[in-house]
């Protein structure tokens, strides 16, 4: 790390005859130590620098800590209030001293101590970091805290930061909009639009209105749900209609511009039995029936009740047909309970008359309290709104797919006043103070306006037009822009920057983290120029990012010299743009879609992000990790128990693409335990005595395979982390590599030294990006100066790519394959092998059979040219072997074919003959090669018949 540290190796300079490579990922939070979580989606972008470094890329990789929001200030209020689970996880997870609490009350110094203790973990980790770059966010950062409210201004005067009503998720305690990283519990969950379907209560001029998100279904309604032993309120809402609701909901919708009188509350057991008008159908009247999943918090705390096509609404009024005592208990006559019947309105291709009883069937669920009822109403919400047509029973809507009707519908229910709507959570969320939020509508709140549809054609536009590993997601990122909202970027309470025009509120978590690569390219000027906050202007950042301006005028009023004002440019524009982002797959729906759409909306497409990579999330022993859990392994810890090399290798070695990481201490230990054998085995491989120079023996066949094995790892380790296949590129650098050697070991009866030195040389440049440490240990033992780090990453050399010799290794090892079949059904060992290898007429015949797959020849005509270059061979046999090798071309597959179309004159008998001393070794046996067509000899069961091109006929005995 030293030696790192002094060649200043990752550190580079602007240098215009070098390519650039910018490769970053988001700034953590500092409310808490790095954990492993970090440590994987970091590392991967470490390999990848590291990789592109050696390919002569001049590669700079960035880091900074982000301070901004609620999540390190609630900590810190959470602690001094004496909250025992946050004291636990700081003790005990965190490893805080007891005696070292009461100095994390102050939200600034645990931030402070979280990043110092971080900056250390990640350079004990190695990742090749340029901390020259390093910052972090918030007024406490005075530099980068101009460079926030530069972008606000900006983008005020752009028209993507508007005023307006909206509705947010919204933290009672705080009074503060809540974003997805001041939140506890409840990340990616936003706010949705019910659709409100009142019903008239039977008799009265008051309504219980119905939260929905399918009205299209209204018209199959056979009963309300109340909650029997819930609360509701009788209330006057505006001062114009009477509605039935729960007391939750009369609360919500007084947080959504509604005023609310409350007349009465009394328990939902007093509507049991009672009936209401179906507002399509006014003559239909439907009973409110007792449900005890009906959850008074959700929606309005009244649901109605669609059996056909809601599989909860299904099993939930067959549980109540068959429960005898609770209809007595509300007094529901059994004849009520036959009577109601599910109404198909929904006609789904694959599913039956009735979709949500099919899902219950399938799915086998035996009650309500079956947490499948959940996926069968997935399942049947999904396929029915994506496939399903209206039928006759919702009339005039009849033949409609679903997803047409869905509006119309909700339309002829505003028109006729018979319906409302309100927003809600779709899942709990708790602000990371500990408070349960909910959805209110703001006025004269400052929003980021993400519905802009010119603003989403721009996102679109770089999303199509950048590198996206894996490819899938892709599509995730178009669905994100089509259907994100006008987001708050502004908040009362936590750390940050505070809004320029608007006193009292701070720039929201997530919207201050969208451009700040951009700071990257110019902080270590700031920091060598001894550059202050004062003369950070709008016009110094608009000259810089944006080209605009006068640097005469600039210098002139920031008392910067113009030639250093051009510095800031040049930096800025070498080094942009970003050409690789990556995160974890939940920041997809926010942070990194936020990093998209400010990119396209500050900058020209040339600096738009040129690649954006997603990973996995971290679990730990098969769980999520989470404090909550007590499962979360912070890296320092892991470091102290495995090192970094171990950590970085384990984590390689996981997960790849938006597979989730498991992290599984034996997995590590086994890791652990073969990189620790990785020096003692390069020093005996690279160094024994017993092997010969290249210069005093001859090449073997195995010599040439190696040779040739080496250059196809090249490749794989390379194309998979072009590609981000992190874990697909380690597998192929440590444990291929290790295997094609200890093979070649095994293959050699004397290996070559040159030979040797060279795979060792390739492997621990292979190895370089995911073993730093040990790689270099092992270089400096083998008498090395130059670090690997800085030497070149492995080429693929055409002059030691060897078809033939790769080639005749399939064969030997496909020979023993087959041979260890037969070995399986014989009684006894066997003390002779006899391998008969095909006539030498029959390669022509599978040259010509295989060259016709790709021009696409007649048989006629093949055979034709066969019989006139072989007129002596029967025409019989050759039929017969034609229809043998044409399966047998199948089963050898195009990766045989391609290698043996690189060879010339190969010889199959001789690759059989070269290897009889290892088959003999192999099998305990002695062993004869012959070929069919000439003088066999000794042949008992004929099986020199049946011998075809590339597989042999094999006689045990």
């Amino acid at each position: 790390m030293a030696k790192w540290a002094e060649s200043r190796i990752f550190e580079p300079e602007r240098e215009l005859s070098k390519d650039k490579k910018m490769v970053t990922v988001p700034f953590p939070y500092m409310n808490g130590p790095l954990h492993l979580g970090h440590a994987f989606t970091a590392t991967r972008v470490d390999v990848f620098a590291r990789y592109k470094r050696m390919q002569g890329f001049n590669v700079i990789f960035p880091w900074a800590w982000h301070w901004t929001g609620q999540p390190i200030v609630a900590a810190a209020e959470r602690l001094s209030n004496g909250d025992q689970s946050m004291i636990r996880e700081f003790v005990e997870i965190d490893k805080v001293p007891t005696e070292e609490l009461p100095k994390f009350y102050d939200p600034k110094f645990m931030a402070q101590y979280y990043t110092d203790l971080s900056r250390s973990a990640l350079k004990q980790l190695a990742l090749s970091i340029d901390w020259r770059r390093e910052f972090h966010t918030t007024d406490l950062e005075p530099t980068f805290n101009k460079f926030v409210l530069w972008q606000y201004n900006r983008l005020r005067e752009m028209g993507y930061v508007t005023r307006g009503t909206h509705p947010v998720v919204w933290c009672p305690r705080d009074q503060s909009p809540t974003g997805d990283h001041d939140r506890l519990e409840g990340q990616g969950v936003q706010w949705e639009e019910f659709t409100l379907v009142k019903f008239r209560l039977e008799g009265t001029d008051k309504f219980l209105p119905a939260a929905t998100f399918r009205p299209e279904t209204i018209f199959g309604v056979t009963n309300l749900w109340l909650n029997p032993q819930s609360e509701y309120a009788d209330v006057i809402v505006d001062g114009k209609q009477e509605w039935i609701i729960s007391v939750e909901a009369a609360d919500k919708l007084k947080d959504q511009l509604h005023t609310i009188k409350i007349q009465k509350t009394f328990p939902g057991k007093e509507l049991i039995g009672k009936k209401v008008i179906l507002p399509v159908k006014h003559e239909a009247l439907l009973p409110i029936l007792p449900a005890g999943f009906v959850d008074p918090k959700n929606g309005t705390g009244v649901v109605y009740s669609v059996p056909a096509h809601a599989p909860m609404d299904y099993i939930a009024l067959r549980d109540l047909k068959l429960n005898k005592k609770q209809q007595e208990e509300f007094g529901l006559q059994p004849e009520l309970m036959e009577s109601i019947m599910p109404v198909a309105l929904i006609a789904v291709p694959g599913m039956g008359k009735y979709p949500a009883e099919q899902a219950i069937e399938e799915l086998k669920i035996s009650n309500q309290s079956d947490p499948k009822v959940q996926e069968a109403t997935n399942l049947v919400y999904k396929r029915e709104f994506h496939q399903g047509v209206l039928n006759e029973n919702t009339g005039r809507f009849r033949g409609m797919k679903v997803s047409e009707a869905k509006p119309l519908v909700i339309l002829e229910l505003k028109q006729t006043g018979l319906s409302d709507f309100m927003y809600d959570l779709p899942e709990k969320v708790v602000c990371r103070c500990l408070t349960v939020c909910r959805v209110k509508v703001l006025e004269d709140q400052w929003f980021l306006k993400y519905s802009d549809p010119e603003w989403k054609k721009l996102a679109h536009e770089c999303i199509d037009e950048c590198q996206m590993y894996p490819e899938s997601t892709r599509r995730w990122f178009h669905d994100v822009i089509d259907w994100i909202k006008d987001w708050p970027c502004a908040r009362r309470v936590g750390l940050g920057t505070p809004l320029p025009w608007s006193p009292g509120w701070i720039v929201e978590t997530l919207s201050d983290s969208t451009i700040y690569m951009a700071f990257y390219t110019i902080r270590p000027l700031i920091f060598s120029n001894n550059v202050g906050p004062d003369s950070l202007t709008d016009e110094f950042f608009d000259y810089v990012f944006l080209g605009k301006g006068d640097r005469k005028t600039i210098s002139e009023k920031t008392s910067l010299a113009p030639e250093l004002i051009d510095e800031f440019r040049q930096d800025f524009l070498y080094w942009y743009s970003v050409d690789l982002r990556n995160s974890a797959k939940e920041l997809i729906p926010n942070h990194l879609m936020f990093f998209v759409f400010h990119h396209v909306a500050f900058f020209p497409k040339s600096l738009w992000p040129k690649g954006i990579s997603a990973n996995g999330m971290m679990m730990a022993e098969g769980e999520k990790m989470s404090k909550s859990k007590g499962n979360v392994i912070t890296l320092s810890n892991a470091l102290t128990n495995f090192g970094a090399d171990v950590i970085r290798s384990s984590l390689m070695d996981g997960a790849e693409g938006l597979d989730d990481m498991d992290w599984r201490e034996k997995n590590a230990r086994d890791i652990q335990g073969k990189i620790n054998e990785l020096p003692g085995y390069v020093s005996t491989f690279a160094g024994a005595n017993s092997r010969e120079s290249a210069e005093e023996t001859k090449l073997t066949s195995i010599d040439l395979w190696l040779e040739n094995q080496v250059q196809k790892r090249i490749r794989s380790v390379s194309s998979n982390l072009d590609l981000m296949k992190t874990k697909s590129a380690f597998q192929e650098a440590f444990y291929s590599f290790w295997n094609d050697l200890r093979y070649y070991e095994s293959r050699s009866e004397r290996q070559n030294h040159d030979i040797a030195l060279y795979a060792v040389n390739i492997w621990l440049r292979l190895l370089a990006p995911f073993l730093p440490y040990t790689v270099e240990e092992i270089n400096e033992n083998l008498g090395n100066r130059k670090m690997i780090c800085s030497s070149q990453f492995p080429k693929v050399e055409e002059g030691r790519l060897h078809a033939e010799a790769d080639l005749s290794e399939s064969l030997v090892q496909k020979l023993i394959e087959d041979s260890n079949n037969i070995l399986k059904l014989m009684p006894q060992k066997p003390k002779k092998l006899f391998i008969y290898v095909t006539p030498s007429w029959s390669y022509d015949l599978f040259n010509k059979l295989a060259e016709a797959r790709k021009t696409g020849q007649k048989t006629s005509d093949i055979l034709r040219e066969f019989f006139e270059a072989h007129p002596d061979i029967d025409k019989k046999t050759v039929s017969t072997m034609m229809t043998k090798i044409s399966k047998l071309i199948n089963e050898l597959g195009p990766d045989f074919l391609d290698s043996y179309s690189k060879t010339k004159n190969f010889d199959e008998k001789s690759v059989y003959s070269e290897s009889i001393k290892y088959y003999e070794d192999r099998f305990g046996a002695a062993v004869q090669v012959k070929q069919a067509g000439v003088e066999v000899g000794y042949d008992p069961k004929n099986k020199s018949a049946f011998a075809l091109p590339f597989k042999p006929a094999l006689y045990f005995e």
